[in-house]
Parts: structure tokens; sequence; C-alpha cells
């Protein structure tokens, strides 16, 4: 049986935590971010999980993660 391919877009934006939850960044922290508090932008530094609805598309793109 061949080998099945990784869809690279989602291997660069997810990761797979030690306890096998997905991890992925947080959006809002490119641009525009005067208007933002401090706050906002601290929290968004920390990685975000993956949402338990999205979990199953997202693995099923990451088959050896």
């Amino acid at each position: 049986m061949p080998k099945i391919k990784t869809r690279r877009c989602a291997a660069k934006r997810f990761k797979v935590t030690g306890s096998g939850r997905l991890k992925c960044g947080k959006a809002n922290k490119r641009h525009l971010l005067s208007g933002k508090t401090t706050k906002r932008k601290r929290q968004l530094r920390k990685p975000g999980g993956v949402d338990p609805t999205m979990d199953r598309a997202v693995r099923r793109q990451i088959p050896y993660a």
C-alpha cells in the first residue's frame, strides 16, 4: 500500500502535543496591533487549541503526525 501524502499547508500550521491534542497559532497578530490592548496581544502569543469539531478534518490532512 502506498504512503499517504501529507497536506504541506496543514503540516506547517498545526502541531501535535505530547498528549495527542492539536495546537495552532492564533489569528489577528499580524497587523493593526496599535489598536489592540497589550493584554490581548500578550494572550495571542500563546498557541491555541484546535476546535474539537475541526479536529478530525485536520488529522486527516496530517496522517503521520
